[in-house]
């Protein structure tokens, strides 16, 4: 498996002061958080595309997934949802990122047949256009979708190959699932997987790699077991939790925790 951390952590950090961290820190790759106050998101033009990917290579670091904001089964029309999906499906490919990441989005008081149904028509749409870009549109266990269970209730409609998941360790053990039934849920559709931690259920403020709750070796323990070999990417939220320690300081700690249980889970 490659280490990946995602920009989530160094807010507004200039691509290559990321890129540095992750070569410094022995990370093979970036997951990109694509909101405008960011550097890299879609209303980049196609000079400052190829420039973005030129950096990638020259660096030696992968841009593994673009993490975008859309929210599939959100109410509303459908062409603004798969129009905003494309266009990070777009920039993806042009940055040489195999993902996007989109959300389920579905409203408290939404009837839950119909936020799946809506979910699955859109990314099914979406899906043909990452066909031909060679892109995989993942749907991240979130929000009102946060177990296993729930996001392949919209997977299990779109049936696609270029639409998959996104595991997000955290929203599957907040919905109660263990991490050996969210692999099997989600093991036909699997992406990558974000990797995080926190000190309970109800303060999910980020914490360093092993100093929380979440089952993280249990996670690495069950991948390893089945033979996966993508992405695990650390996900510390610094953007919505000012107070937390930078990033920069524990990346070390988190790659050497996450290598260990590698080892132990050979």
């Amino acid at each position: 498996m490659k280490l990946a951390f995602s920009t989530l952590g160094v807010p507004g950090l200039p691509l290559p002061d990321v890129l540095r961290l992750a070569n410094a820190h022995g990370y093979h790759g970036v997951e990109l958080r694509t909101h405008p106050e960011e550097p890299v998101h879609p209303g980049l033009g196609p000079g400052e595309r190829a420039a973005v990917a030129a950096e990638f290579k020259a660096a030696g670091v992968e841009p593994v997934g673009l993490a975008g904001y859309v929210r599939v089964a959100a109410p509303g029309a459908d062409g603004p949802v798969i129009e905003e999906t494309r266009r990070l499906v777009d920039l993806a490919h042009d940055l040489g990122a195999p993902f996007v990441r989109v959300f389920p989005g579905a409203d408290p008081g939404q009837d839950a047949r119909e936020a799946d149904a809506v979910a699955a028509r859109r990314l099914g749409t979406a899906a043909e256009h990452a066909a031909d870009r060679g892109v995989r549109i993942l749907l991240e266990t979130h929000d009102s979708h946060g177990a296993a269970a729930d996001a392949m209730r919209v997977l299990g409609l779109v049936g696609h190959r270029h639409v998959g998941s996104l595991w997000d360790v955290m929203h599957t053990w907040l919905g109660g699932e263990q991490p050996s039934e969210s692999y099997a849920a989600l093991a036909p559709h699997l992406g990558y997987v974000q990797l995080k931690d926190i000190a309970s259920a109800e303060d999910t403020a980020p914490l360093a790699l092993g100093a929380g709750v979440l089952p993280l070796a249990e996670c690495v323990e069950v991948l390893s077991r089945h033979g996966w070999d993508g992405w695990l990417c650390w996900e510390y939220e610094k953007r919505w939790h000012e107070e937390a320690p930078p990033l920069e300081g524990l990346l070390d700690q988190g790659r050497r925790h996450l290598a260990r249980l590698l080892n132990e889970s050979a």
